[in-house]
């Protein structure tokens, strides 16, 4: 029961993680789009 449960708690945090670098790669690339559509309205 320990076992199936430490393998649950694993996963679930493993998945966590992934998901939190992919919300971060998206914010990234939304700040950098906002950075360069600045930079073509003071062109």
């Amino acid at each position: 029961m320990k076992r199936t449960l430490s393998l649950f708690l694993v996963s679930l945090f493993a998945l966590s993680l992934l998901s939190g670098c992919n919300t971060m790669r998206g914010a990234g690339q939304d700040i950098e789009e906002g950075g360069e559509a600045i930079q073509r309205s003071a062109d």
